[in-house]
């Protein structure tokens, strides 16, 4: 993707959140880069000959961090937008159209994805592909999430239909731990391993992240998973819904990163009053936000943020009005924007490179207007972000010192080029498939076939 880089560039006069507690939020301020990396956060800095970005009417902060994103499906967008079966899910987007993937729809799906993404101020995704049919299309996505421009961690996992084959795998780690890890590329891989320890070992020999989806009412940890070294901070767990409190235990005492999917885990009915956000704040865990599906929603973080303050107000207000003592307080804008930001770092790796605007990591920025008219005036910056902002409020986009989104527009990209290949995809799995879809239906899994 081609963009102009800037050696140094200064933002001037915005409302700067920086999500640092050791560097102060600021009314008016401005944003130093040079070389890709923050270099300092005050008011009136000096910038020498520095491209300046004008922030006033403007807010800056850390860009957002989609946790958990099955980027393969873009293709597939709003496909299943009532589905409440997770194997009816599975046997559409995996048996009746996943397994008829190319590479090129592999590519195209996470290349939508990605910068539908950057549009929306998402500047770090974690890429959980459980479609990683061959090496092939492993590199196919890799290809996309680096043609784009965004910060991906991937994570290759096995495919769900029936029909594909698993035999390049754990080996096929080596190869891409070698292309892309060894580097200080904005693309990184890991291993998607479920619970399978055989695959886990491969992947702590070459120091990757693994990522198991979690849901209490379909998987249980064995006592193998508590012999040390086996969990840390290696691991990501998602969902994480209705688990023991042992398991709880378990996760807090080995340090482990949880994300959660707000709006899918409501879509699917696989959480309850327990609420597996709060389970992992009241254990000491930071979770962070993922969207999750394309199927049923898109690449929008606000989204999650506000479906996560909603939803913790809601389950604890049921837990408290059923008479349960020392439920937990209301989560406050504050902590759903460290969930989208600071946590969505750590659980990449990534928490002493990017999450917070401060000096030394990397200048992952995004701009949001506040003139527009949905978010005037601004009376509380924080709560603007996380219950007014939406993506078309986000005007400037910057991920390691490279603008990839400004004045409301992507840089660099054919949206219309992409539209039609996108098409010409979802056209040729629909033909070989047989599926068909229903333009105005939505009940889950009733489309002909």
């Amino acid at each position: 993707m081609s963009t102009q880089k800037n050696s140094r560039t200064v933002f001037r006069g915005g409302t700067v959140i920086t999500m640092d507690p050791q560097v102060p939020n600021l009314a008016i301020g401005d944003v130093l880069i040079e070389s890709g990396r923050i270099v300092a956060v005050g008011t009136e800095l000096s910038a020498g000959d520095a491209e300046t970005i004008d922030a006033s009417g403007s807010i800056l902060m850390p860009g957002l961090v989609d946790a958990h994103h099955h980027m393969w499906l873009g293709v597939m967008r709003r496909l299943m937008p009532d589905v409440d079966d997770l194997f009816a899910y599975i046997d559409v987007v995996a048996e009746k159209l996943g397994a008829h993937y190319r590479p090129n729809d592999m590519y195209l799906s996470t290349k939508l994805t990605a910068l539908a993404s950057l549009d929306a101020g998402i500047t770090t995704i974690i890429d959980a592909c459980h479609a990683s049919r061959s090496p092939e299309h492993t590199d196919a996505a890799l290809d996309a999430l680096d043609d784009s421009g965004i910060r991906a961690l991937h994570l290759v996992g096995a495919a769900m239909d029936k029909k594909a084959s698993a035999t390049h795998l754990p080996a096929d780690l080596k190869r891409l731990a070698d292309n892309w890890n060894a580097g200080g590329g904005l693309v990184r891989v890991g291993l998607f391993g479920q619970l399978n320890l055989d695959w886990w070992r491969v992947a702590r020999g070459l120091d990757m992240r693994i990522l198991t989806e979690f849901i209490g009412d379909l998987a249980k940890l064995g006592p193998e998973f508590a012999e040390p070294g086996v969990l840390g901070p290696h691991n990501i767990f998602n969902h994480c819904t209705r688990i023991p409190q042992e398991t709880w235990k378990l996760f807090a005492d080995s340090g482990v990163n949880v994300t959660v999917n707000p709006r899918s885990d409501a879509l699917f009915g696989f959480d309850d009053e327990s609420f597996a956000y709060q389970q992992a704040i009241d254990h000491g865990l930071s979770p962070a936000l993922g969207i999750d599906l394309d199927t049923a929603f898109g690449s929008d973080l606000f989204g999650e943020m506000h479906a996560l303050f909603g939803q913790q107000r809601s389950a604890m207000r049921y837990r408290r009005f059923r008479g349960e003592v020392n439920v937990p307080a209301p989560i406050s804008a504050d902590a759903v924007l460290k969930a989208a930001t600071v946590n969505g770092a750590r659980a990449a790796g990534l928490e002493s490179e990017i999450g917070t605007l401060s000096p030394g990591k990397q200048a992952d920025i995004i701009m949001i207007r506040t003139g527009d008219i949905a978010v005037f005036p601004v009376t509380n910056a924080i709560g603007t972000v996380v219950q007014a902002v939406e993506r078309s409020n986000v005007d400037t986009v910057m991920v390691a010192g490279e603008i990839r989104k400004r004045g409301g527009k992507l840089v660099g990209v054919n949206v219309a080029k992409l539209h039609t290949q996108v098409n010409a995809s979802l056209d040729h799995l629909l033909d070989v498939s047989g599926y068909r879809t229903d333009l105005f239906g939505t009940t889950a899994g009733k489309a002909s076939v």
